[in-house]
Order: C-alpha cells, then structure tokens, then sequence
C-alpha cells in the first residue's frame, strides 16, 4: 500500500497520530510519505489530521482512492462564540495503532532527541471553555506507559490534560523521574489538586518547564494558597514555572490584569490565552494585553499595562 501523510496544522509541533500511522504501516511493509500536491503520485489512502480548529482546511486536491480525516480540529466546531464537541465526526485510531511506538523520523528537526505523547487522557473539570472532557471523558485516567513513546531520548515533551487528576499520578510520575529526562509538562497542570505529597514529587522530575493555569477568576482564594506552597516547596522561579491565564471568556479586563499582576509577583510568568481569537482584532485591548504579557522581555520592561497600551 501506498500512503501520503497530511499534517494541516503545518510542521510546527510534531502530530503525534500521524507519527504513529507512519510506524504502523512502515512495520506492515507499506510505503510512507508526505503528501506534496506537485510531486506524490497517486495513492492508496492519504490520512489528514488537524489539531486547531481554527486551521484552515487543507485547500489542494488529494490524488487517493481514499482520504481520512482525524484529529481535534475536524471534530470541534465554534458556534455562536462557542466551541462544541461533534462526536460523530471523532475518528479514533485503532488500539494497535495508539499503542504503537511514534515514527518521530517524521520530524527530524523537532524530535531530536526528543519524545512527545500522553499517558493519560481526560479531565474531570468539564469546563465550559474546554473540550477535553466531552470529547476524551470527564476523568482523567491513565493510557500508557511512559515506554510506550519514549526510548532513551534526553528530553520528554508531556501533552496530557490533567496528569495529575489520574489516581495513578504517583506512578506516572515516578516514570518520569526514573526517565532522567528533562521535562516538559506543556498543557496546564491543575494546580487547585495539587498537595505537598504531589509537589514533592514533581521536584523530583528533572523539569524543564512546567505549566499551569488559572482560568477561572472566581478561583482565586482555592488557587494562590496553592500556588504559594508549590513555589515553597520546589523553589522554582519564572524561568521553569508559567500559568496559562484565560482570556475574553467570563472575566472583565481588571480581572485579567489582576489575575497577571498577582501571578508576577509570586515568581510565576503569566501567559495570556485569548477564548475565541477570531471575535478580536489585532487593536482590541485583550490582544494588546496578550502582546504586552507573552512577550516577557517587555512584561519583565513596563511594569504596567497603561505604560504600555497604544
């Protein structure tokens, strides 16, 4: 068999279905490329996936006897403002294929020496702004082992929801410890459930970078005691610690600057995320404040927001 790849999102972050499409086939002796409009001939079967949903849609003509789609991106949809779950449009990978070790050849520049993937899945929050829960369950529970997409590599990119809403975090976390790797944990970890016990363990990890988030403003008296006694514990500053601030959902501008003034001041970088961009222009005081924040040179520069909106 014949196989084209379609990565619709571009080549910026590896696509981790398609990785794994890529391994199955190439195991059961298939040919395995990138689809390029100009140059691959026909094909048996071209799979797309997407990520966003606010990617553009491949625009080129695919030459295959059969094209699948996959990923978040074709199974969320905005409407009226928000972002809505369509089950019937979830394409799952088969078992053998989401147990299968990652193709990272795909990528070479970014997976040098780098392994990416979940171990668990799910979130118990069911947040109105998020899909992760409708679409993979509101629970988080464990999917693999560490092994299963890492292999020696010296740094692991960690892409779960809530890893640490799972019962079985302490294990999972041991893995990561006894991996040596340097970690990045690139989704935001639930601070509201962290503990002493947890924090202890999370020092252990050799950290690269770990983030968490506060999105809900009406959170505040549950997460700053939280978030005082991680910083007490690991000792980590800005450089290691950031806190996804969410953006143009149910919070006025106030809000949202104290919510980034407080989390500066404890030694955490705030990282503004703007809920459905596309209802903003470039000149809307939020898009400003997301410029003015995630550009930390000059966050670190003008102190406050009125010295530096335009």
């Amino acid at each position: 068999m014949k196989v084209g790849l379609i990565d619709v999102d571009g080549h910026h972050f590896p696509n981790i279905p398609l990785m794994k499409l890529s391994a199955w086939h190439k195991a059961h002796g298939d040919m395995v490329e990138w689809y390029e409009p100009l140059f691959s001939g026909h094909l048996d079967r071209v799979y797309m996936s997407k990520v966003f949903s606010f990617t553009e849609d491949y625009p080129y003509h695919i030459r295959a006897d059969e094209v699948i789609k996959g990923g978040t991106g074709y199974c969320i949809e905005t409407i009226n403002g928000m972002e809505r779950y369509q089950k019937d449009k979830d394409i799952k990978l088969p078992d053998e294929i989401e147990h299968t070790y990652p193709d990272y050849t795909l990528y070479p520049k970014l997976c040098t020496d780098t392994a990416y993937g979940f171990l668990t899945r799910g979130c118990p929050r069911n947040c109105l702004f998020c899909h992760v829960a409708a679409k993979e369950g509101a629970y988080a529970v464990k999917v693999s082992e560490l092994s299963e997409f890492w292999n020696g590599q010296k740094r692991i990119v960690l892409c779960d929801p809530n890893l640490i809403a799972c019962k079985d975090w302490q294990s999972l976390i041991q893995q990561l410890i006894d991996s040596k790797a340097k970690v990045n944990i690139n989704q935001g970890v639930d601070i509201r459930l962290m503990t002493a016990e947890k924090a202890k363990m999370i020092k252990r990890m050799k950290i690269d970078s770990i983030h968490f988030a506060w999105d809900r403003y009406e959170d505040k008296d549950v997460v700053l005691p939280k978030f005082r006694m991680f910083k007490e514990i690991t000792g980590w500053g800005p450089q290691k610690t950031s806190v996804f601030v969410l953006t143009n959902f149910d919070t006025t501008i106030d809000q949202d600057l104290e919510r980034i003034y407080t989390l500066r001041d404890m030694g955490y970088n705030p990282y503004v995320m703007i809920y459905n961009k596309g209802s903003t222009n470039k000149n809307d005081v939020v898009r400003q404040m997301q410029r003015w924040v995630n550009n930390r040179r000059i966050f670190h520069t003008v102190k406050r927001f009125e010295e530096y909106q335009v």
